[in-house]
């Protein structure tokens, strides 16, 4: 019997209001339960804020502005409407990614209409929050793949390490509940299903990564670009987003790379720059502005051509190399692919060959280097010790404006805050970050922020400005958000500043000024070249 749309709503309101994660956890695995096979997949993706998989996601293409006009068209909901149900909700967003072309806003519109009127007002609530991702339910991966686990009664470790290759965690809860434990080990690396991407450890030094790596290790440079995985069979190419999503459209000059290399098949991942005329790379704002258009891609690619640096080798002709060393991926790669596209890499055994690789590297405008042990397999989303990445230390000195209420793990304290900078005697908001603080340190300063409250919202909190945070960032970044006119790219609270007064917080010149100092090594992108069309 199809599972009406209403007690997934009716779920997620549940989940909403539990801080719990073991009762979280029980409610979604027999909710899981209750499904027909093909429910499974759609609840599990919903409940993670997803429509579709993540691969087809991009696809959807309902904006803010079309999601407002369905809202304003006539309710007509009558007794005699036929309820939503899990399957009809995913045929219809299905129908919806699948509209393309001229008038497809009208189309997708024309879709969303009825789907909007046959959801009740708490339903539709719902609805709005999985379209734009924004669910607050607590839901995160931890917590599905556990339930999942539960529902189907197998090892959370074995669902996790089927989760890494399949990238989807429909698929894998589809598993799970149909066929068990020999159906979830039985997933192996498939070619145009995007993988999970294996993860670096934060090194401290050169000296502790190559005493972990036994005093040997290959260091490559960790370009300041776009991850990717290129999966090609025969003259069909698909590439891969770092968070799985295709973006095989707006990369047609690497796809077209891909075909020349002498293989039947191959999966391989590196990393796509942006470069100016100097050979210099555009800062990581421009390049997104490449990488995920969707329109006028070919005068893009003229304008900003990308160059593409490869760093692995994970399948080629039928044989996957997961569980292969790096160094004997690293050779098979290097017999693939020409060698102007491999990543910059060394082999190095001294601390002075590492601090002399990331030092060329930050010259060269990137981030700095990733060093890999030479016997690691290739790990899909896991984080260790097998790989490290060294990066130059920026922060700032900010202040705390206001704070957001958290949900999740963080329900019931002060989380996402917002960072500014001295201006006079005013502030500039640069930015808003809730990750850096333990669990003790954010209870801690949640008391401290309610005692400087100065105006209460709904959803976060205004405060007297006084309390310092160092704040760690990887870009300092051009942002129309921000009144400042700047964003933080990656910002995390490295620690808080008792030493110091809001007075003594980094000005808005300082800011200014080392925004401007990071063209000494990259290149500046000149946006008046596009004769003023509209950026995506």
């Amino acid at each position: 019997m199809a599972t009406a749309f209403v007690t997934l709503a009716q779920l997620c309101t549940q989940l909403a209001a539990t801080g719990k994660r073991l009762e979280k956890r029980r409610l979604v695995s027999e909710f899981l339960r209750t499904l027909e096979r093909e429910e499974v997949a759609t609840a599990v993706l919903f409940l993670t804020g997803k429509m579709l998989p993540e691969s087809e996601q991009k696809a959807l293409g309902v904006g803010w502005a079309t999601m407002s006009r369905a809202l304003e068209g006539p309710r007509q909901r009558t007794l005699e409407v036929e309820p939503l149900t899990l399957v009809s909700v995913k045929r219809t967003f299905e129908e919806i990614a699948a509209t393309t072309g001229k008038d497809s806003v009208v189309r997708k519109r024309r879709l969303l209409d009825p789907l909007l009127g046959r959801a009740r007002p708490g339903d539709r609530e719902w609805l709005l929050r999985g379209i734009f991702g924004e669910m607050r339910i607590g839901a995160v991966e931890g917590v599905m793949l556990e339930a999942i686990a539960d529902a189907a009664s197998v090892s959370v470790g074995l669902v996790r390490d089927a989760n890494m290759l399949a990238g989807d965690l429909g698929v894998v809860a589809d598993a799970a509940l149909s066929g068990g434990e020999p159906a979830l080990a039985g997933m192996a690396l498939r070619l145009f299903t995007p993988v999970k991407p294996m993860l670096a450890e934060v090194g401290e030094d050169a000296a502790s990564i190559l005493e972990a790596h036994g005093g040997r290790t290959a260091v490559e440079w960790k370009f300041d670009g776009a991850r990717i995985q290129i999966h090609r069979r025969g003259r069909e190419v698909r590439i891969f987003s770092r968070r799985l999503t295709d973006v095989t459209a707006s990369l047609p000059e690497i796809a077209e790379l891909a075909v020349s290399f002498p293989a039947g098949s191959f999966l391989v991942e590196g990393e796509v720059v942006a470069l100016d005329a100097e050979g210099k790379p555009l800062p990581f704002q421009d390049l997104m502005r490449r990488f995920r258009r969707v329109h006028e891609v070919e005068s893009m690619r003229r304008e900003m051509p990308l160059t593409l640096y490869l760093f692995d080798l994970l399948s080629r002709d039928g044989q996957v190399l997961l569980s292969r060393p790096y160094e004997e991926r690293w050779r098979a790669l290097a017999a693939l692919v020409p060698p102007e596209l491999l990543a910059s890499q060394r082999i190095v055994t001294t601390v002075e060959e590492i601090e002399i690789f990331f030092r060329q590297a930050v010259a060269a405008g990137h981030e700095g280097l990733v060093a890999k042990a030479l016997d690691s397999d290739y790990a899909t989303g896991k984080r260790g010790k097998k790989w490290f990445k060294l990066k130059p230390a920026e922060t700032l000195d900010c202040v705390i404006t206001a704070a957001e209420w958290g949900h999740g793990r963080r329900k019931g304290t002060l989380s996402n805050y917002h960072l500014a900078v001295r201006d006079g005697d005013g502030w500039q908001m640069i930015g808003k970050t809730f990750k850096g603080l333990t669990d003790v340190e954010r209870a801690a300063i949640t008391e401290r922020l309610l005692s400087l409250k100065t105006a209460d919202h709904e959803w976060h909190v205004e405060v007297r400005p006084e309390i310092v945070v160092e704040v760690a960032y990887s870009e300092i970044q051009k942002s129309p958000t921000y009144a400042s006119g700047f964003a933080l790219r990656f910002a995390r609270i490295a620690r808080i500043r008792e030493d110091k007064g809001p007075e003594q917080a980094d000005t808005y010149e300082r800011l200014r000024e080392t925004y401007e100092r990071q063209f000494a090594t990259k290149g500046r992108y000149d946006a008046s070249r596009r004769g003023g069309a509209a950026e995506p």
